[in-house]
């Protein structure tokens, strides 16, 4: 195991023995979500994740060390900690561990986390991507680079809403990224099933995920894959309203020249405002669904 990483001995059996394990990400805990539905969804998730039959590691940077795998304690400091706790994509996490500050890891970090502690798979709501207007302001996620040179299966809903989804799938195919859509051939547009556009391949269920994901690593192609999964039917918004809503939250955003790594948590809260927290509800839904199906991936990957 990597010196910087400190996994709990139950993750590190794990991952010694072979069993799968499944990476969450902890900015959903304290940038994603008010506190306390933040450590609920947290702990929801680590169910989620045990209930189909593999072992949760939510990664975060405290006291000098990736944590992989964290106790209930730790959660509570990030579910509680606000402004404390920084918000962490790859650039951040030599200052982070340097000086010994409290961390979330985004899309980025917990790939790179996963990737040097050896899990596979990872559950989240859904990847940054290319910002609406980065034709001018050049605002694209570090995500969509980790996922050109990590070698991990990331499992969301797709790409936030208040991207630009056309472009993010460009930059995708660009890096080399295979996009496969899980029961579906539509790229998922996060609180919605449909966005016109197509993935990759669709793959109807884990073990052709597993498979996929064997012979792109066996092949020496490093880097991540993307398993587009849906938000259940259920918890679906509508797209034309939620289109309404994020143009709003975007223009809310620029009068009050918000940028960068802010503009995420202040454009989630702003949705979730101008929805009546149908939005933070359809978000809930989709992460924990994706928690489930990356426990079922990891399980076929570990099955061989």
């Amino acid at each position: 195991m990597h010196p910087i990483l400190l996994p709990t001995p139950e993750i590190a059996d794990a991952l010694a023995m072979g069993r799968p394990v499944v990476a969450l990400e902890s900015t959903v805990i304290s940038h994603g979500m008010p506190y306390p539905r933040n450590l609920e969804t947290a702990r929801a998730l680590e169910a989620e994740v045990r209930a189909a039959g593999a072992i949760p590691a939510t990664i975060a940077v405290m006291d000098g060390r990736i944590r992989i795998g964290l106790d209930d304690e730790a959660l509570e400091r990030l579910a509680t900690g606000g402004h404390a706790v920084r918000k962490l994509s790859r650039r951040d996490l030599p200052v982070a561990i340097a000086t010994r500050a409290l961390g979330a890891t985004t899309v980025a970090a917990t790939m790179i986390g996963a990737g040097l502690a050896g899990i596979s798979v990872f559950a989240t709501g859904g990847i940054g991507g290319v910002h609406r207007g980065a034709e001018t302001s050049f605002d694209i996620s570090a995500d969509l680079d980790e996922l050109a040179r990590t070698s991990v299966c990331v499992v969301c809903a797709g790409a936030k809403s208040i991207l630009d989804l056309p472009k993010t799938l460009e930059v995708l195919e660009t890096r080399g990224v295979p996009v496969l859509g899980f029961g579906t051939q539509e790229f998922p547009a996060f609180y919605s099933r449909r966005s016109g556009l197509p993935v990759d391949h669709r793959c109807d269920n884990v073990t052709e995920v597993a498979d996929i994901l064997r012979a792109k690593w066996q092949l020496g192609l490093d880097g991540g894959v993307l398993l587009a999964n849906p938000i259940p039917p259920a918890d679906e918004l509508d797209a034309t309203a939620m289109e309404a809503a994020v143009a709003q939250a975007l223009a809310d955003a620029e009068a009050k020249e918000i940028k960068g790594k802010d503009i995420t948590p202040h454009l989630l809260a702003a949705l979730e405002h101008l929805t009546g927290g149908r939005s933070l509800t359809a978000n809930i839904a989709l992460i924990r669904n994706n928690a489930r199906v990356a426990a079922g991936v990891a399980s076929a990957l570990a099955a061989g």
